[in-house]
């Protein structure tokens, strides 16, 4: 216990019936860097249970904000879905996790490529003005099988270019690319499929990924960590069983 804090729950948003975020107040001590994650949690049997969790939050943001899918039989998701405004749970004093842009070589586009909640790391990413001034490009890619799944959609698109401190850099710079697979939608499809056809980037009229330009953050489910980390094989960002170090970087979204 002495490794957490109490924290108090201070808004929820249930984007559908599998999927939600919440915010809840943070210890004045915590730090963390953007795309980083911490240990979230509640108190079962007089014992915390713990799992990992990326902030969405950025962090000069006075709370934390949190997205999870919802695991009807997950030993903490099962529980953290019926959480209500008020309610205490557990943050980790400490941050990790190598979704962070020190981890990279410089380059000119930043790919961030994300499926389900591993969107959550490059929430806090795209609203942090330093990633701006040290990439020209910021391509944000996130994978859903329903429209209704692509949490945070109308606040990438609407909200984000309006704030007054960073706007102008989102206009700017930042390229908001979501798909989905299971329904009609503008952009349709996995994301590999979407890379290896070319599509993505005759969508966003930029050139295919090239070791010497651009830098990748890959978020989501072991299969398309997987199948991604293979497509950049095939594209120079791997050289046999090793990757070419700080070229890209990769995290699992955290599920349970």
């Amino acid at each position: 216990m002495s490794n957490l804090t109490q924290q108090t729950v201070l808004s929820i948003r249930h984007w559908t019936d599998t999927l939600f975020s919440f915010t809840c107040t943070r210890d004045p001590s915590f730090r963390f860097d953007n795309g980083q994650f911490t240990l979230v949690g509640l108190e079962v049997d007089n014992k915390p249970l713990v799992r990992a969790y990326s902030m969405a939050s950025a962090n000069y943001e006075e709370n934390l904000e949190f997205l999870s899918i919802k695991v009807q039989d997950g030993p903490l998701t099962s529980r953290l879905q019926h959480l209500k405004i008020g309610d205490p749970v557990y943050i980790s004093k400490k941050s990790t996790g190598t979704l962070v842009t020190h981890h990279l070589l410089p380059g000119s586009t930043l790919w961030l490529l994300s499926t389900g909640t591993g969107l959550a790391p490059f929430m806090s990413m795209i609203k942090d003005p330093e990633i701006y001034s040290s990439y020209e490009r910021i391509v944000l890619t996130h994978t859903c099988r329903f429209i209704d799944e692509l949490a945070y959609k109308e606040y990438i698109t609407q909200s984000l270019p309006q704030n007054e401190h960073i706007g102008q850099l989102i206009r700017d710079q930042l390229i908001y690319y979501p798909t989905v697979t299971r329904e009609p939608f503008l952009n349709r499809g996995r994301i590999t499929d979407l890379i290896q056809d070319g599509k993505l980037f005759e969508d966003t009229d930029l050139p295919s990924f090239s070791v010497e330009r651009d830098r990748l953050m890959l978020c989501g489910s072991p299969h398309m960590l997987k199948d991604t980390r293979a497509l950049l094989k095939t594209m120079g960002f791997i050289e046999g069983t090793h990757s070419q170090p700080g070229h890209y970087v990769v995290e699992r979204a955290f599920v349970d």
